[in-house]
């Protein structure tokens, strides 16, 4: 079952957390921008209320939660009802797919992953934004989980973890980039982009099939 209960409840708490800390958010949305590419056909899987989606111009998205959903829609997404382990495209059909902090909260990141692979074009890309498990911000995350409606049941990945998985799948050809230097309390301005990753919080990769 995907996990959207706590996003049907408490949507206005996921929104509200963009506007507190809305430096992070901005920073996140540059890192996403500087590795998504400029053309083509490409969805968001987990699109949520669409807060990356809208400002990055995509169109497309698959999200389980209606509450969030009619958020999206309402920024001018065509939201799919669906979940990452069963994307409602055709084999090869999309140029492109971008997941943020989408990984964390599926039943089966392998399986998502291998959708992801199905449903993109030869050459396509799956963009993956994320809290690094190994980070300020991701360890701060880890410890606090319980108190958190909406990380009680995620699994953060550390980097390495991922561009495994990523592998195993059969992707190839990661470039990856970083954001967040510091805790969330502490940013005040928009952060740098800074290729590679083991330092910023919040991490991108552009995976290739």
């Amino acid at each position: 079952m995907p996990k959207t209960e706590p996003f049907e409840k408490f949507r206005e708490r996921y929104e509200a957390w963009f506007e507190r800390h809305r430096h992070a958010y901005l920073s996140e949305l540059e890192a996403v921008r500087k590795l998504l590419p400029k053309e083509g056909k490409g969805a968001e899987i987990g699109v949520g209320t669409g807060r990356f989606a809208a400002p990055l111009g995509i169109k497309l998205g698959v999200e389980p939660s209606k509450a969030m959903a009619e958020i999206a829609r309402k920024r001018g997404i065509e939201v799919i009802e669906g979940t990452a382990e069963n994307l409602p495209f055709p084999d090869e059909s999309l140029d492109y797919l971008l997941m943020v902090t989408t990984i964390c909260f599926v039943d089966d990141p392998e399986k998502a992953l291998r959708e992801a692979y199905r449903v993109l074009k030869p050459g396509g890309a799956l963009i993956i934004g994320f809290v690094d498990r190994n980070s300020p911000i991701g360890q701060e995350y880890e410890r606090n989980k319980e108190k958190s409606v909406f990380y009680r049941e995620a699994r953060f990945f550390f980097t390495d973890e991922l561009l495994e998985l990523l592998k195993k799948v059969g992707f190839r050809k990661f470039e990856i980039v970083q954001t967040l230097f510091h805790r969330l309390d502490e940013i005040r301005e928009v952060e740098p982009v800074k290729p590679g990753y083991g330092e910023g919080s919040f991490v991108v990769i552009n995976a290739v099939k």
